[in-house]
């Protein structure tokens, strides 16, 4: 079974969301920014959000995490959760 490993950064709007993108220059920069920002449980991780398979997360999510280049920040993308940011670490 495919399997994927992501990180992200959870905020309430697409504002902040493009602001936090736009201030990521280089990718060591995402786990601070996630530690500081998100609004997920997983920002204490950096935003790391371990492994998982397809459809493991809401649709517009997994969209972004099965089709984006690894290593290239995406976003903002928005769900039910709010604005996200997202780092596709490894796929396999």
């Amino acid at each position: 079974m495919a399997q994927a490993q992501a990180s992200h950064i959870l905020v309430s709007t697409e504002e902040v969301a493009k602001s936090l993108k736009e201030s990521i220059k280089d990718i060591s920069q995402f786990s601070e920014l996630a530690k500081e920002h998100s609004q997920c449980r997983s920002g204490a991780r950096g935003g790391d959000l371990g492994v998982f398979g397809p459809g493991q997360m809401v649709p517009e999510f997994d969209k972004v995490v099965w089709s984006a280049p690894i290593g290239e920040v995406q976003g903002p993308v928005k769900t039910d959760f709010g604005y996200h940011i997202i780092l596709v670490n490894k796929r396999a």
